[in-house]
């Protein structure tokens, strides 16, 4: 009943906003967080609550498995690309940001665009499956005073655009939460979804987008907000100046933090330590050994032996040095996504996404899928932020014009040789 009632109102809300342009300021956000809109932007969703509650299902420990092992592939598949790219580049990258934002995309998709992309995602899930499990991971996460995660979804379509599909919005809304925003896609735009990045990534992400294409028509975005302190944060005493050799061979001299800590990690190719935080999370580190250059041992990273390590009973102690460090990352996933298999949501030619709109199959596809990811790593703990953005465009050989003759209009019927009129006509109302 609640969600139906809610289909309702999101429905006339979304109509009347398109219809009449109706542009109001708001703070829209699934986090509770303030932030105001432009009067380019209506905010869809103000006062509506999602109705769905993934913990509420009980949960089937093979799909649970099913689900950790294609997060755990997935996890590193987007890595060890990311890695290769430019393996002489600091990389920092969030699978749940990114699996989080395609998994959105992913509710409007069809036939073999869906088929791939749940192969992708969910190692052959299906998307009802992995809504679930997702979102039940999302929700699952702890946060605290001293260790606070916050993910926020949101979606954005172009006013007056398409007849968007109010079950594909609100099935995003339920599970993830999504807030639903109607803009012109105009520079107000622009600066709305960079407030909305800003804001939502703890100002760790500044903003995700540089422009917005005249073929774009919506963005599905998550953004990630991590604040955590050490479980023991760093004395003073424990902080000094030690060489770093970076990858080129260079020196510099750094600040470096030391601490003797209990789980000690070796997987035959790499040494590490794990150092938690005050609260639910923890930090892994891993240092090739000696003759194993961090190209080829993120080739062969194989996270599962490090998890088997961590968590085992039988523990040894470390003495841990850890540089304070500071990192800034983006890139744009598209190749790196149809190389691994999930070809047709890029393809304007094979792309369905028609259960996102009343549209035919090929005539939206994901253009660009932006990540943007920030860290940094002092005494007190570690910030880090996280936004991937999905773009959705419109298929420039297959936009049309629409002609709906639903007030008077002049009409003729003329011969195909001359091309004159036969008869000539109007309509003034429909009898």
């Amino acid at each position: 009943m609640k969600q139906s009632i809610i289909r309702r109102t999101l429905c006339a809300m979304l109509s009347a906003a398109m219809l009449m342009g109706v542009c109001a300021c708001s703070d829209g956000s699934g986090t509770g967080k303030k932030y105001s809109l432009s009067n380019s932007t209506t905010d869809l969703m103000a006062n509506i609550e999602p109705s769905a509650n993934a913990l509420a299902f009980k949960k089937n420990e093979d799909s649970q498995q099913t689900f950790e092992q294609a997060y755990s592939d997935f996890a590193l598949m987007l890595f060890k690309n990311c890695s290769a790219a430019d393996s002489r580049k600091n990389t920092l990258v969030s699978p749940l940001s990114v699996m989080t934002a395609l998994a959105m995309t992913a509710n409007g998709a069809k036939g073999s665009t869906l088929e791939q992309m749940q192969k992708m995602l969910g190692g052959g899930m299906d998307i009802e499956q992995l809504n679930l499990y997702l979102c039940a991971y999302l929700n699952g996460l702890p946060s605290s005073e001293k260790a606070k995660l916050t993910s926020a979804n949101s979606i954005w379509f172009k006013e007056n655009s398409l007849d968007f599909n109010m079950d594909f919005l609100q099935t995003n809304a339920d599970y993830f939460g999504a807030d639903v925003f109607s803009s012109k896609f105009d520079e107000k735009t622009l600066a709305d979804i960079n407030g909305w990045v800003n804001e939502n990534t703890g100002g760790m992400i500044p903003k995700a987008l540089d422009r917005i294409p005249g073929t774009a028509v919506m963005y599905l975005i998550n953004a990630l907000s991590f604040d955590a302190e050490w479980q023991e944060i760093y004395r003073e005493d424990q902080v000094y100046e030690r060489d770093f050799t970076d990858i080129d061979g260079k020196t510099e001299n750094v600040p470096m933090m030391s601490s003797t800590e209990s789980v000690y990690l070796n997987d035959g190719k790499a040494q590490g330590f794990v150092k938690p935080y005050a609260s639910g999370y923890s930090f892994v580190a891993m240092l090739p050994d000696e003759g194993i250059s961090l190209e080829d041992y993120v080739k062969s990273l194989d996270y599962g032996k490090i998890a088997d390590q961590i968590k085992a009973e039988d523990h040894a102690p470390v003495l841990a040095a850890l540089p304070k460090f500071s990192a800034k990352y983006d890139t744009e996933l598209s190749e790196m996504l149809k190389d691994n298999g999930m070809a047709d949501a890029f393809d304007g030619a094979r792309a369905d996404f028609s259960g996102m709109a009343d549209v035919p199959p090929g005539y939206l596809y994901i253009s660009r899928v932006i990540h943007k990811t920030a860290i940094d790593v002092d005494e007190r703990g570690t910030k880090a932020g996280a936004v991937t953005a999905v773009e959705m465009s419109k298929n420039a050989a297959l936009m049309m014009n629409v002609v709906s003759l639903d007030r008077p209009f002049v009409y003729m019927i003329i011969d195909n040789e001359s091309y004159l009129p036969i008869f000539i006509g109007q309509v003034t109302h429909i009898q």
